[in-house]
Formats: C-alpha cells, structure tokens, sequence
C-alpha cells in the first residue's frame, strides 16, 4: 500500500525547478563576473600600453634622455599624465633610473619594477604593485633619433578605476539575473499550476494506481470498453472491445474507422447517443451504451460499452421459431376441428354424399405446402416444416404465402440457423409489409432455387414497396418501415440478414423499384447463399 508523501509532487517540482534557476542564474552570475573583470583588466592594460607607446613617439623625450635632459623629460611626462588622467607616466634610462615620475622624490632612483622587457625591446603589460600602488601599467621600449634603445616608458593607471568601473557593470548584471530569476521563479510556479491542472490534482502515486484500476477494470470486465477523447480519438479500448468489433481499437485512431457506416459508427463517432442501443457488428448483436465523461466543467470525452447479446438474439428467435409453430398447430388445430365439426354435422343429418365429396377435398389439402402450380419442389423436411408454419402464421395475419413455381431445392439444408436468419426474416419482413398494405389480396411468394450447395432466395410481397432512396437504408441499423407496436426492437433483422449472408460470401439485396415512390408493386428481395446446402439429396 503506498504512503501518500509529505511535500505535494507539484511543489516538490517547484522547489526542484526555482533551484535549478537559482543556480544557473548564480553561476552565470559568477562567470559574468570572471570574464567581465578579464576584459576590464586587459582593456586597462591595452590603454596604458597605446599610451606608453605615443609617449615613447616623442622625439623630444627620446633625446632628452640620450642627453640626460631631465627637466626636459620630467616636463613633457607629466604634461602627458594630467592630459590622459594616468596614474603615473614614468620615463628611465638604459640602466632603469627614473627621469620622470610624479613624485619628485623618485626621480633619479631605480624604477621598483622589472625593467628587462622593454630595455630589451619587448613591449609588455601586466597588473603590478609599484610605489603608486597597484596599477594596470604598460611598458615599451624608448628610442633616439637613430632607433637605438635609449630607455622605457611605463605608463599605469589605478586599479581602483578597473574595481570602479568593474562594480558599475556588476550592478547592472546584478539586476539583470535577478530580473532572470524572478522570471524562471514564476514560470516554474506557472508550469507546477499547468501541471496540476494537466494531472487533475492528481499525485503521481494516485496517477500509477488509476493506470493499475483502469486495466484491472478495463480487462476484468466482461463487456467492451472503447473510451474516446473529446476529438473522437480512441484513447483507451479492451480486447473484448475488440473481439466483438472485429478490429483491435488502436490508442490515437479515429473510433468511427471500427465499425462500417451504420448506427454502431454513428454512436462512436459521437453523432448519435445510445442507451441500450440495438445494433449489429457483422454476425453479432450487440447492446451499445455511450456515456459522456466530464470533470470539473471539462468535457474529457465519452465511454462506449458494448455487451454482446448475439446467444440471446438466437435464443429469442428460436423462441420465435417455436411460437410460429405452436401458433401453426394452433391454427391447424383450430382449422381441423371446424372441419370435423362440419364432417359430423353431414354424417348426423345423413347425407353421406356430401359427407364423402367433403372427405376428399380434406385428403386433397392436408399434403404439404405447395407451389402455385402444384408441384412440390423442395425435397428437404426443414424448409417444408419452416414455409408450412410461416403460410400457417401469415394465414392467421391474412397473408397468402405461396412458393415459387420456379422453385427446386433438392439437396438438405447443411446450416439451418443461417438459413432461418436469412430466409425468416426476409419472409417475416414480406408478412407484414403485405398485411400493411393496401393492396388486396395479401401475398407473399417465396421462391427458392438450389445451385449445388448454394441456396437462391427471392421473396415478393404485395406491400407498399420500397421508396428508392431506401433500399440501402433499410439494412442499416434502426431503420425501420414499420414503427414497433409490440415492444420489439425494430431495424435489425434486414441487417443482421445482410451481414450473415456476407459472411458466407453471398449477400442480400431489394431490387430496384419500377418508379421513385416505390410503384405500390410491392418489395423484392433476393438473397444468395453460398454452402448451406449440403451434397446429400434429400429423399
């Protein structure tokens, strides 16, 4: 279990960050310092050393000291340092004895300093202490009229002018890191407030067990979890999210890109709320659920769950299937008994003729579900089974249901379920498109034609039609013709018949109606089946 830390990650960054400016801001303070103190000094020295060499360019004080002229020498030397501010400007002979100086008292004496340098014809400069004190001096070689050494002119200038100038620059600079610093001091507080704001006030700790809950969760549960920023972006997705889209919800990617156009790509794409939504991705039925995710007035965008509900929709329409045929036998039950009674009542009144003519017509109706010229065409049991209790059911809606003269079907149904999916829900569809239109009789043919092991389906209806601006509409998710009247999600069925015929490589169409407003003709369908029929004949 963690400990939640004494100091707040965002002041424990400020704290780092206002260091890290202080001691930049000192070192470059200090290396500001050096350099600029460098730079004074050698100027200064620069300065005495241009100006030894324009007093060592006086003809006069090159031959007054080859005569030994000192008044001479001592004049100009000191008229030179109250014109230039110099500290001292110092003449001497070959052998270092001074001819001019500013204290009187040391002409005549040996200069204190090293004379070797210029008596040798070097020109130096450097910072020494002589009898003036400490002084940034000059020194150059003295010629005569004929170029022979004859001297030195050394030249200085206080040194308290360089600590002078020196503390002038220092102050500025002094103001100007501060200023820099004062400024780093803010933008760390301003960047640890970002931070804050970008972590929600969250600690890095609580940040690592959020992270830890969020993949416990995300991948514990049994439901798919797309969460999507508020650009439409998948930021987050588990593998069952995956599994039931068909596509591994990859982190930064469109959220719409994992499912084709429809309903399910609308509630992805944030163009369509869901609650509990019905929709489909492929062969699946799935509950779709999107919630909008906001904190502290901030939209960080939504979480889309998904629940599978595929083994349920079968379940419920093999319950379908069962109340179809509870509801045919019902019918036929209902519709024998009437006979019986009609049969008896003959019998009772004694006329055995119509009694016997009444008998053969029940023998001649009670075969199977026959074609509109008669002939049976469909050899397997399941689709004389399946089409007798869909006539049974559409009869008790006032629908006829015949099957196709074209039809023929020899071999057995090797995928039932797909072929109830498909085949039912185009006939359930053809039902009651037939008994809610307006053309009289209703009816609906079915025609089925079997092509080795693949299976052609065309179902007509004599219903209202299609508009033609919704033949493709109609097999998207929630579009519908029909409003729901008993409670039942409406939309799915033309979709998830599409979508499970595709996956078969076959696919489920509406033919094109004969005029825009759908004629009134009634709707085609056709559907085809590749392999749901296998090679056996049935007998």
């Amino acid at each position: 279990m963690s400990l939640r830390p004494r100091i707040p990650f965002a002041r424990q960054v400020l704290a780092l960050q206002v260091g890290v400016v202080l001691v930049v801001a000192c070192l470059g303070y200090a290396l500001v310092a050096w350099r600029l103190d460098s730079e004074l000094r050698g100027q200064y020295g620069q300065r005495a050393l241009t100006l030894a060499r324009s007093v060592a360019a006086d003809p006069d004080i090159g031959e007054g000291v080859r005569v030994n002229d000192q008044p001479r020498v001592q004049a100009r030397a000191e008229a030179v340092r109250r014109r230039t501010g110099a500290l001292f400007v110092v003449v001497t002979d070959r052998n270092g004895t001074r001819l001019a100086h500013p204290n009187p008292d040391q002409i005549g004496a040996r200069v204190s300093t090293d004379p070797s340098g210029p008596l040798a014809g070097r020109e130096v400069w450097n910072i020494e202490r002589g009898t003036l004190g400490l002084s940034a001096r000059g020194k150059v070689p003295l010629h005569d009229g004929t170029g022979a050494i004859v001297g030195e002119v050394s030249v200085g200038f206080d040194a308290a002018a360089i600590d002078h100038e020196l503390h002038d620059n220092l102050e500025v600079l002094g103001l100007f890191v501060a200023g820099a610093a004062m400024l780093g001091i803010l933008a760390s507080a301003a960047i640890g407030r970002r931070l804050k704001r970008q972590t929600l006030g969250l600690e890095p700790y609580e940040l690592v067990e959020l992270v830890q809950e969020r993949e416990a969760v995300l991948h514990g549960v049994g439901e798919g979890v797309v969460a999507v920023d508020p650009a439409g972006r998948v930021a987050v997705g588990n593998v069952e999210a995956g599994r039931l889209l068909g596509a591994t919800p990859e982190r930064g990617a469109p959220a719409e890109e994992l499912a084709e156009d429809g309903a399910l790509r609308d509630v992805l794409a944030g163009r369509r709320e869901a609650d509990n939504l019905f929709v489909t991705a492929g062969e699946r039925v799935l509950v779709v659920n999107r919630r909008e995710v906001r904190r502290g007035g901030r939209h960080l965008g939504a979480v889309i769950t998904l629940r599978d509900r595929t083994d349920l929709e079968t379940l419920a329409r093999e319950l379908d299937s069962v109340h179809t045929l509870l509801d045919a036998l019902r019918a036929q039950r209902h519709e024998y008994a009437n006979r019986l009674h009609t049969l008896s009542g003959l019998l009772q009144l004694g006329h055995h003729e119509e009694a016997g003519s009444y008998m053969e017509t029940l023998v001649s109706d009670t075969g199977p579900i026959a074609t509109t010229t008669g002939a049976h065409p469909l050899a397997d049991p399941f689709l004389q089974a399946f089409l007798a209790a869909k006539r049974a059911v559409a009869a008790e809606k006032g629908v006829r249901l015949d099957v196709g003269e074209g039809s023929m079907v020899l071999g057995r149904v090797a995928e039932p379920l797909v072929v109830t999916t498909v085949v039912g829900n185009l006939v359930d569809n053809a039902i009651e498109a037939a008994r809610s239109g307006e053309r009289r009789p209703a009816r609906v043919e079915v025609e089925l034609l079997g092509d080795d092991r693949d299976l052609h389906v065309t179902v007509a209806d004599s219903g209202d039609g299609v508009l033609a601006g919704m033949v493709e509409d109609v097999f998207r998710d929630g579009v519908s013709t029909r409003h729901a009247d008993d409670g039942r999600t409406r939309g799915l069925g033309l979709g998830l018949a599409r979508r499970t015929a595709r996956s078969l490589g076959g696919d489920v169409t509406f033919a094109e109606p004969a005029d825009e407003g759908g004629g009134g003709g009634g709707a085609v369908a056709v559907a085809r089946l590749p392999g749901v029929l296998g090679t056996e004949v049935a007998g």
